[in-house]
Formats: structure tokens, sequence, C-alpha cells
């Protein structure tokens, strides 16, 4: 056997053990002691069972939780197994003109933020806005506000037609998957999501800008 084949094959040998360490640990955490998938709710059985301000509607033939302006609404998971850290996962959709980090007092920025127990762990910005040359009104999604990402930056589907005011219009609505890993200890976690959007220059801002859930996912871990 050459040197070349010998220590190619170890290399591939170790990649395999490298990707199959990484994947036991769910792709996020590696010194996992046990991963458990808690809670999945796609709304598709009607289930707002310990929810607060929840209702559903139906938009192109999904169930989603929504939709929302300038409103939160929670959902407490109670069973939690011993665990020390969450990820929580939500397939969000962004309806309309949403206008990103604009800062102008009537139209901006729009905000999204997620809290896990009252503890804010997400605050950042959506812009569903075209982006031309000289008129390009920016996100700070996937990151945190303030930051100046393109719009739909990390959207993994756009070409949806608006819900309100654009609904006769492809691209309106964009669908993001966010995600966080949060330390988190109890048998209890409430989740909280909510908006802070601006449009004072329209008679309808609900139909304007919006906001609706088609999934939540929680998962715990112990880490050591």
């Amino acid at each position: 056997m050459s040197f070349r084949f010998k220590y190619h094959h170890l290399f591939i040998f170790l990649l395999l053990f490298v990707s199959l360490t990484l994947n036991s640990c769910q792709d996020t955490l590696c010194g996992c002691e046990s991963f458990e998938n808690i809670y999945s709710n796609d709304f598709t059985k009607l289930d707002l069972e310990n929810f607060e301000n929840g209702r559903l509607f139906i938009f192109r033939g999904d169930t989603l939780l929504g939709n929302y302006h300038n409103e939160e609404v929670s959902v407490t998971i109670p069973g939690l197994p011993f665990h020390n850290t969450v990820r929580v996962t939500i397939e969000l959709w962004i309806h309309d003109t949403w206008d990103g980090n604009v800062d102008d007092g009537f139209g901006g920025p729009d905000y999204w933020y997620m809290k896990v127990d009252e503890s804010e762990v997400v605050r950042t910005t959506f812009s569903n806005s075209p982006c031309e040359s000289t008129f390009c009104l920016r996100q700070s999604f996937p990151n945190d506000y303030f930051r100046q990402n393109l719009p739909k930056t990390d959207a993994f589907q756009t070409l949806i037609p608006g819900l309100c005011v654009f609904a006769a219009l492809p691209n309106y609505t964009s669908k993001y998957r966010v995600t966080r890993l949060v330390k988190h200890e109890g048998s209890t976690l409430k989740l909280t999501l909510g908006d802070e959007l601006m449009q004072t220059n329209v008679p309808d801002p609900k139909c304007d800008e919006s906001w609706s859930v088609g999934k939540i996912e929680l998962s715990t871990f112990v880490v050591r």
C-alpha cells in the first residue's frame, strides 16, 4: 500500500468520524449527554393548548398562527426533562411592506423579537422591499439589530404573494427559519413572540405589514 493511498483513507476515516460525532449532537452542539425533541406544532391539528393570544387562519392552504401587528403571542410548554440548554426554532412568515432598519419616524424600524421566560433572545428587523441601486431598505436578520443586510437575507422562500395590501403581487411574503440556542433550566418554558411595527402613514397598518408563524419546535439538551 502506497503512502499516499494509506493516508488518503485515514483522512476519509477521520472526516467520517467527525461528521458522525457532530450529527450525534444534532448539528448544533458537542459534548451533549442527551437530546430530546420536546415540542413540535405546525398547527395542522388546530392545537392552541397553553397559548395566550393564539389564533389561527388559512393562508394559501397553510394553517398559520396569526396574523399579528404590534402584538405578542406566547405558549407555555410544561413537562421538560432535565436539561441546561434549549433550542427554539420558529418558521416565521413576514407579510407585505416591512421596512427593515429604516428610521424615519413613520415607517420603521420594523422590529420582531423572541423571549424565553421573559428574557429577550432575539431582536431583529426584516425588510420585504425591493432593492435597487438608489433604494434599498436593509434588514438586520439573520443578525440582531443593528446590522445592514440586504432585504430577505436568509429567507428560504420569497415568491409568495402578500397577505393583505400586496395580496395580488408575488414576492411580498417571506419565510424564515429563526433558531436560537438558549441556556435554560426548569421544567416549564414560556416562549413569547412579538413585534414593534411602525406604519403611521396608512389607514390600516395591520394590512400594510404583519407576521405569522408556520411552526414552533423546542428541543432540550444536557451539555457537559
